[in-house]
């Protein structure tokens, strides 16, 4: 499996048997490099969103139209895209798993929210904020854990799908910081591997992964910080 980060919270996951983004934010993202754009889209299969923020719908929509690629997303969230153009979709919500091509996605809690607001100034609710844990054929199973702060049933998480690598949102203000990120992921976890994300895009949010890296020292767990754009092998 290669994992790439494309800034804040988007990846794409490549196996021999899909290529998958997850939480797409391409345009208006200060981090992502343009120039890695029509190489996340070649033969793209699936779009995997953990909630409706644009920061994470990011570029869906574009991305789903222009590759025909599957969107998979919660019930509201999915219904939402689907009246904006979007044509391939399967639709799930917290509990619940889908089946797709070399893989599963099951959608597991997050404690965050899940919003769009339109052009005339109306907030509209999109689900539930998840985050979605992946069992591959021929890879390791990994849990993209969208924005959260720690809650205690991610030990049910480990429990039930136990996650080999952890994709950790760790930018503070928005979702727990690093030094409760790293708390989330030793208590509750037994990773082989961890990738940050959700840091170093806006001025708001944490600017390096120090404080979390810091606080993984103890762990057993190797900690990975690829640049944008930078490629993970497990």
């Amino acid at each position: 499996m290669k994992i790439k980060w494309l800034g804040h919270s988007a990846f794409h996951i490549e196996t021999t048997k899909a290529k998958i983004l997850i939480d797409p934010f391409f345009t208006g993202n200060p981090s992502f490099d343009e120039s890695t754009r029509k190489d996340a889209a070649a033969g793209l299969d699936y779009i995997l969103l953990t909630h409706g923020h644009g920061d994470h719908v990011g570029d869906t929509i574009a991305l789903a139209k222009e590759t025909g690629a599957t969107v998979v997303a919660n019930a509201d969230l999915a219904t939402w895209l689907g009246s904006r153009g979007v044509s391939a979709l399967e639709m799930g919500n917290t509990g619940g798993t889908i089946h797709l091509k070399g893989f599963s996605s099951t959608f597991v809690n997050a404690l965050h929210s899940s919003a769009q607001i339109t052009e005339d100034g109306v907030s509209h609710s999109l689900g539930n904020a998840n985050g979605l844990v992946l069992h591959f054929d021929d890879a390791p199973t990994l849990y993209h854990m969208g924005d959260t702060d720690i809650f205690s049933d991610m030990a049910l998480i480990q429990e039930l799908h136990q996650p080999d690598i952890g994709l950790v949102p760790i930018g503070d203000r928005f979702t727990m910081g690093g030094a409760v990120a790293a708390l989330a992921c030793q208590r509750y976890f037994k990773f082989a591997t961890v990738l940050p994300c959700h840091y170093g895009s806006f001025a708001i949010v944490d600017q390096t992964p120090d404080l979390f890296v810091a606080a993984m020292e103890p762990a057993n767990t190797k900690v990975e910080v690829p640049s944008v754009g930078g490629v993970v092998t497990v």
